[in-house]
Parts: C-alpha cells; structure tokens; sequence
C-alpha cells in the first residue's frame, strides 16, 4: 500500500523513509495543479525504495464502513429516510454510498445520520450539501453550521 503525503500551502511534501524514518522535504508544485493521482517513487539512502501517493486534497480523508441514514431536506420531497453508508469522512464532509438509486442533484441539501465505531458509538448529525454524484455514489460537504465538529476532529485523529 502506497503512503500518503500531504503538501503544504506553499507546496512542500515531506517524504519519510517507511524503514528508517529519515525524511526529506521537496518542492511539489509541478505536480499540485495536475489532475491525475500522482504517484512518487522514493529511494532513501539506506537503501529501501518505496512508492507515495502525492494527496491533493486539503483535508485528510478516513477510510469507513459506517451505516447511516440521510433524508432530503428540499420543497415538495418526502421527508423520508433512507438508508447509506458512509465510505470515508473528513472535517469537510462525506463520502457516501446509497442503498438503492435516488434522484439527487448537485446542490441539494441532506440531514444525514450515522454512528461512529468508537468506542461510544457516537452518533453524528449533519446538514451536507452535495458536492458531486456518481450513481449510488455521493460526495457531499458539512453545511458551514455544522463542520467544525471537536468530536469527528477527535475521530479522525485516532
């Protein structure tokens, strides 16, 4: 499995050697802008060679597996909830993945519910606007009310 690397603003990753922690921080810019998923090999001076995926995104992604619910919250729609999973999240938003299709456009805005697999079980809700749709695939962001959050902060540090 490939490891993430993370630039900062000013377009700097640092790479750390899987086997012996030695680190080494670059200049990544021409790779930033592109659209593809950039993968860079490594070789450390001790010798291990290894592969990172170069993450363009801006805030760290946690993979999941959550069950949850989400209702459409839009005029003249029933106020009906419906079942999905959350696939990964972040302090942005979700990625989820429906039960069965539903009409949902760009834009539209969802109440979603779901509990964490700590050690409480948290259960999360949140208002989320849709972002992107892929079939029963959706990528939606927290509504600005609801994204900070110190419990998902706490969630995806551990």
């Amino acid at each position: 499995m490939s490891e993430r690397v993370y630039p900062t603003d000013s377009n700097q990753a640092t790479f750390i050697c899987p086997k012996c922690k030695k680190t080494k921080t670059v200049d990544v810019s021409k790779y930033v802008k592109k659209t593809t998923v950039v993968r860079v090999n490594s070789t450390c001076p001790c010798g291990h060679k290894w592969t990172s995926v170069l993450e363009k995104r801006k805030r760290y992604r946690k993979a999941a597996n959550l069950p949850g619910t989400y209702q459409l919250v839009k005029a003249g729609e029933s106020p009906n909830r419906r079942g999905m999973k959350v696939l990964d999240i972040s302090g942005g938003g979700i990625k989820m993945k429906l039960n069965v299709p539903r009409n949902l456009e760009v834009g539209d805005p969802l109440n979603v519910e779901f509990h964490l697999d700590d050690k409480k079980q948290t259960l999360i809700k949140k208002g989320v606007t849709i972002r992107n749709t892929n079939g029963l695939y959706v990528g939606a962001s927290f509504r600005s009310a609801d994204a900070y959050d110190p419990v998902l902060g706490f969630y995806l540090m551990s």
